[in-house]
């Protein structure tokens, strides 16, 4: 009689794992169904986290046994003849023959996305591109100072989390990578990590990602503890501002673009993606703007929530490092609020009681006022 958790691998492979892992598949799996719930809820962003939960759930739940010869290909390690490793068959994301892990194990299913638009950055790149189809540049253009005074606020995060990070042990680089997590802008993380800290670059984005989402949920709690009701009911008045017109949309994107490459060139792929959107847009290039608002953006969204939901496996977030990790996303993202809501009240003071210093989280990327 065949042994049942031979025939269910999947209950097996959990019956057999040390406590520690265990009882981490458990909780992200669980995890996962949560963040479902509260994608479909609206609670958190639908589109990243129900891809996401459910992949994360499924990488979990879908460990099985690996032969040996199939388990050196995946963790790069001799094995011990007929020894029992567990896998999955979704990725391994630190693997570097990925040919090889192809070949043994016949499945190429999310591996290839992974390797050819995940672990280089461009599916950032084609996020950032959506992102500036999206983006009308002209309340920058007719307010530059009061956006950069709130962007430069709440970038506090990062200031602050980079030291706190050296000073739990981590190099600069990989401090560097997790603080940007305070700028609370996704793409921009992930091509960080990539280049400074590779080895930590799936931690650092499921970190990244999931606390992002996290933010919509978590926010609003903050500015109730930090603003009083009767400011946060402050109407704005909109001051007149001359119509800026497209013509002069567009020369700001292409002198944006331009500057902030000869300044900062490592990060040149997300300048000109942002960019070229933004130009996209305002040259009227209605075909584009559809392609790249549409399937290249809701495309890169949701293999980015799969992908980044399937790397949550047990082994990989149970690093050591990854804890200290989760602890300084989190201190970054709070650090950030409370910078740009300090930023809404400078304004508000500055103004004689007219600005709504809830504003101020808005300059937190990525969080609507």
């Amino acid at each position: 009689m065949p042994n049942l958790l031979d025939l269910f691998q999947g209950v097996g492979s959990l019956v057999d794992s040390d406590p520690k892992i265990l009882c981490a598949r458990l909780g992200l799996i669980l995890l996962g169904v949560v963040l479902v719930f509260l994608g479909k809820r609206g609670v958190l962003e639908p589109l990243l986290m129900i891809p996401m939960g459910l992949g994360m759930a499924a990488v979990n739940a879908g460990v099985l046994f690996l032969d040996p010869q199939t388990a050196a290909a995946v963790t790069e390690q001799a094995v011990a003849k007929n020894a029992q490793v567990q896998g999955t068959l979704f990725m391994a994301p630190l693997v570097q023959q990925t040919e090889n892990l192809m070949y043994l194990m016949q499945v190429d299913f999310l591996q290839p996305i992974y390797t050819f638009a995940f672990s280089n950055g461009l599916i950032a790149c084609f996020v950032f591109m959506g992102i500036g189809v999206l983006l009308d540049v002209g309340y920058v253009m007719a307010r530059p100072f009061e956006s950069m005074f709130l962007a430069l606020a709440a970038e506090l995060g990062t200031i602050a989390t980079f030291p706190i990070a050296v000073w739990f042990g981590l190099t600069t680089n990989q401090a560097a990578s997790i603080a940007m997590v305070g700028s609370a802008d996704g793409p921009m993380v992930l091509f960080t990590s990539l280049t400074l800290a590779k080895e930590y670059f799936v931690p650092i984005t499921v970190v990244a990602y999931l606390y992002l989402g996290l933010t919509y949920g978590g926010y609003p709690y903050l500015i109730r503890a930090l603003v009083p009701k009767k400011l946060r009911m402050i109407r704005m008045k909109s001051a007149p501002t001359a119509p800026i017109s497209s013509n002069a949309k567009l020369i700001f994107a292409v002198v944006a673009c331009t500057v902030l490459c000869l300044l900062f060139p490592v990060a040149a792929p997300l300048f000109l993606s942002l960019f070229v959107g933004v130009a996209v847009r305002e040259a009227g290039l209605k075909e584009f703007e559809n392609l790249l608002s549409g399937p290249v953006l809701y495309g890169a969204t949701f293999l980015l929530g799969l992908l980044l939901g399937v790397l949550c496996e047990a082994n990989t977030i149970l690093d050591p490092v990854v804890l200290k990790l989760l602890v300084l996303g989190i201190l970054a993202l709070l650090l950030s609020g409370v910078g740009g809501l300090i930023g809404g009240y400078c304004l508000y003071f500055l103004s004689g009681g007219r600005y709504n210093p809830v504003v101020g989280i808005a300059g937190v990327s990525c969080v609507p006022p």
